[in-house]
């Protein structure tokens, strides 16, 4: 997928007639030269998706889904309940493996060109590379300290000098060092429901994998917590691949690069963030985030 920088620019009769949209809220985005944006949004590609057909038992969810995932840049799925975007998501770790009746029953999805799909392919391994955080935090009932250690310890690390550096590296990842490092061995579950996000995602991030998949991270919280995780979003794109799936329009605009809308199973359109919400290709994606329909 080739992304045109420049797509994006209208006249102001053109920029005036447009649907009343969100529009991304990237500063820094916006400073670069048409030049750093092509260079940037045609990053290496990480995960190639391609011709993907997947079944619920009998039922086909996605349907000939292709496109490339870039390094290092937020792309967020978009799309009306029930339009396949957490399910492509899971399909990335393969977290559907878990559920009795599913397959990808056609086409291949490769991360930095192995088919993570081959019988030859290590799923714990795999799920170590691609971390994921789920729409409801997830803290385990023990402490913080064991929360984010926890991973770690499932392949066989002990070492307490090496858990306490990975433990406050992986708090101060997630923006939460400060707020919980006199309470390292107290119980997770008296953080805040915005605490506890970032606690799992430095749990996600503790083993250091090479991808982190978002499935709703902020639907649960409150605008200020979901403000927090927004901006953490912004700092772990410095050194991750982000995938997030959200119904929020004004969140996918603020937080991505690239933005993916799905309809009914299909990929209708992919495009730069800025391009998607001011001026997309297709008139359907124009039609679901100006809210007439979804």
């Amino acid at each position: 997928m080739s992304i045109n920088p420049d797509a994006t620019i209208m006249d102001e009769p053109t920029r005036a007639a447009q649907v009343d949209k969100p529009v991304s809220s990237h500063t820094a985005a916006a400073s670069l030269s048409a030049a750093e944006k092509s260079t940037r949004l045609n990053s290496p590609t990480v995960i190639d998706i391609e011709n993907v057909d997947f079944h619920y038992g009998a039922n086909k969810a996605l349907h000939g889904i292709h496109f490339p995932i870039r390094e290092k840049l937020v792309t967020a799925f978009i799309g009306p309940s029930g339009c396949g975007k957490s399910t492509l998501l899971r399909c990335l770790n393969r977290m559907n493996d878990l559920i009795d009746g599913t397959r990808v029953s056609a086409g291949s999805i490769k991360i930095s060109g192995v088919d993570i799909y081959h019988p030859s392919v290590d799923v714990i391994e795999l799920r170590k590379r691609v971390g994921m955080v789920f729409q409801k935090s997830n803290p385990f009932p023990k402490s913080v300290y064991e929360n984010v250690v926890y991973g770690l310890r499932l392949q066989g690390v002990n070492d307490k000098v090496r858990l306490d550096e990975a433990v406050e590296r992986s708090l101060r990842g997630a923006a939460l060092w400060e707020e919980v490092r006199d309470r390292l061995h107290t119980s997770a579950l008296g953080l805040s429901g915005g605490q506890q996000q970032r606690l799992c995602i430095a749990r996600a991030i503790a083993v250091e994998p090479e991808i982190i998949l978002m499935d709703e991270p902020c639907s649960a919280l409150d605008p200020i917590a979901t403000v927090k995780v927004e901006e953490l979003i912004h700092q772990l794109k410095q050194n991750y691949t982000i995938v997030i799936v959200t119904h929020n329009m004004q969140q996918a605009g603020r937080c991505s690069d690239i933005t993916a809308f799905f309809y009914m199973g299909r990929l209708i359109e992919i495009d730069a963030t800025e391009k998607i919400f001011t001026n997309p290709s297709q008139k359907q994606t124009e039609d679901y985030i100006s809210g007439r329909f979804g």
